[in-house]
């Protein structure tokens, strides 16, 4: 290819089985614990997919070929305590833990940047990256996340998501351990997590078969892995949970996409225009219809072939990033 104008954008999502061995796993023990992740596409343009809560690396199973077929080493790790990665011996679940872990992952592998994509607390994690790893963020997608708020550029947005959504919220940063006693079985931890894939709203309805809400709540069943996920709603609350600040704030450098599904009952009504205001150098924000909080199960085409597009020139080897 000579340049990003005769890159062809041609997105077909096939979906992989409902297997934790569709892909391949590697394992990275830098930090203290192991940190499980899968790599396809190696050789490509470094893409790395963070999950957020209560999620794994499953999330991004519809979209993980259809990435490395488009050209992207495409690396998707599980969090500190989620899915198949191990628990860390810091005990610590916070943004900036988890920011390291996957800086730590990307510099054992050799890369010099990355395109970083996240939701919910993944695309905390990415943020923070993106302002504590600059040089190594070359860009960045964004879907359903926590933002910084931003008094002076957020005055008048609907800037909270409904109080009825947040009992989940206070429960598990101030009473994780009472929560994960009373979820004492493992069909009643799984239970717990798939109401986050159902009756909650926070995808829009019929989202997520049973088979798919019984795939992604499997890693939750385990009570050890269940509570460590907690840890990232007791930082919140807890200033000794916390390994370090989080550097969450306006990104003036970052090119960032930003899409948005407006299913979602968990992230505030203005996500779309918060994000706009936090990211100066933003593409989007772009609306994705029928879709909720988990975008690569819901709109796993929109998001693919929004990250071919926005990396078009990487694609094609010109490096030229979006104005």
């Amino acid at each position: 290819m000579s340049g990003a104008r005769n890159l062809r954008i041609l997105v077909t999502i096939v979906t992989a089985p409902l297997r934790i061995d569709a892909f391949p796993v590697e394992v990275f023990d830098g930090r203290g614990f192991d940190l499980v992740y899968t790599r396809v596409g190696n050789g490509g343009t470094p893409l790395v997919l963070v999950h957020g809560w209560p999620e794994s690396r499953r999330l991004y199973w519809k979209v993980i070929d259809p990435l490395a077929e488009a050209g992207f080493d495409v690396i998707v790790p599980d969090l500190r305590g989620f899915g198949d990665s191990g628990l860390a011996p810091d005990g610590f679940g916070d943004v900036p833990s988890s920011s390291r872990d996957v800086e730590a992952l990307v510099a054992s592998l050799g890369l010099d940047q990355v395109v970083l994509v996240g939701g919910d607390f993944g695309g905390a994690v990415v943020q923070d990256m993106a302002r504590r790893f600059p040089d190594l963020v070359s860009r960045m997608v964004l879907f359903n996340s926590p933002l910084p708020y931003l008094k002076d550029r957020m005055e008048g947005l609907r800037s909270r998501s409904s109080r009825e959504s947040a009992d989940y919220f206070v429960r598990q940063g101030t009473a994780a351990d009472a929560l994960a006693g009373e979820l004492a079985t493992p069909d009643e931890r799984r239970r717990y997590i798939a109401t986050f894939y159902t009756s909650r709203f926070w995808a829009h309805p019929g989202a997520f078969t049973s088979d798919e809400v019984e795939f992604h709540t499997e890693p939750f069943a385990d009570t050890d892995h269940l509570r460590a996920s907690f840890r990232l709603y007791e930082a919140v609350f807890d200033e000794s949970a916390r390994s370090e600040l989080p550097l969450l704030g306006r990104n003036e450098l970052t090119p960032t996409l930003v899409l948005y599904g407006p299913s979602d009952h968990v992230i505030p009504p203005d996500f779309d225009r918060m994000a706009a205001e936090v990211f100066a150098r933003h593409v989007g924000p772009f609306l994705l219809r029928d879709c909720g909080h988990f975008v690569p199960w819901e709109a796993p085409h929109a998001l693919v072939s929004g990250i071919t597009a926005f990396c078009s020139d990487l694609l094609a080897g010109s490096g030229s990033p979006p104005a």
